[in-house]
């Protein structure tokens, strides 16, 4: 850094890894072939995917889409259930029950009691961590709730859609001492994986990886093919019925003329 507080790029280091997504449509745009990708972050040790059980509702398929972001860019991911006191009816506790079977690690929240957020500052300490999810779950929130000095923006969900607004603008990397980086994120409305062909998207699935190699064809896409032991393992409810609907979900999003 020089006097002026002005520094010159001297060397530019290759990334140990990145999260993206599709780029956002623009309204009224009309699309051909791929649409481009956007980074998110970049040299992460971990993900923290923020969800809420209410104010905005818990969106299962919404999660599973940030989930295989995250996998598909092998950034170990884990889970965070937000607002649960909210939630008379303990509702969470299935959800974290069903992403902990999976394999992922899963912590209920709230910034109002205060449940689990010293828990979330020793998970994150000595790391380099991105919280990444919707609007309006309480990403900014639980960061003010760990780290008071942060002092980051926040706004209440919108009355007449239930959804979140943004208020955190662009993806903001914070030094907390220890070793210790914060990357706060925008929330995000529309969440597509990139760069996934239909052939490869089973893999980002942890629960469809003791099936895969047993299917008859190995460009199978589990969806129609003939001798597919994830279809099966499907209809013998080893792997959860609404995980395979999330994949078909994000299965059909996928551009048949993608090309890497």
């Amino acid at each position: 850094m020089n006097a002026d507080n002005t520094g010159v790029i001297i060397e530019i280091i290759s990334r140990k890894n990145y999260l993206s997504r599709k780029a956002p449509r623009i309204r009224g745009a009309s699309y051909r072939g791929e649409r481009l990708e956007q980074i998110i972050a970049a040299n992460i040790d971990e993900v923290f995917i923020v969800t809420s059980i209410l104010e905005p509702a818990f969106n299962n398929k919404t999660v599973d889409r940030f989930l295989i972001a995250a996998e598909s860019s092998r950034i170990k991911s884990n889970l965070i259930i937000n607002k649960i006191d909210l939630d008379s009816d303990n509702k969470y506790s299935k959800w974290c029950s069903f992403y902990r079977g999976i394999g992922y690690f899963t912590i209920e929240t709230s910034t109002i009691t205060g449940n689990n957020i010293e828990t979330i500052k020793k998970l994150i300490k000595n790391k380099k961590v991105l919280f990444w999810g919707p609007s309006g779950v309480g990403k900014s929130s639980i960061l003010n709730k760990i780290f008071p000095k942060l002092n980051l923006k926040i706004a209440s969900i919108s009355t007449s859609t239930m959804k979140g607004k943004h208020t955190t603008v662009t993806s903001r990397l914070f030094f907390m001492g220890d070793e210790t980086y914060i990357i706060d994120t925008p929330g995000i409305r529309e969440i597509d994986p990139y760069g996934i062909k239909k052939e490869d998207l089973g893999h980002f699935f942890p629960e469809f990886r003791n099936f895969i190699n047993a299917c008859r064809f190995n460009t199978c896409t589990h969806n129609h093919e003939p001798g597919c032991a994830v279809l099966r393992a499907v209809k013998d409810s080893f792997i959860p019925e609404i995980r395979y609907e999330s994949y078909l979900r994000i299965l059909n999003t996928i551009e048949d003329d993608i090309n890497f």
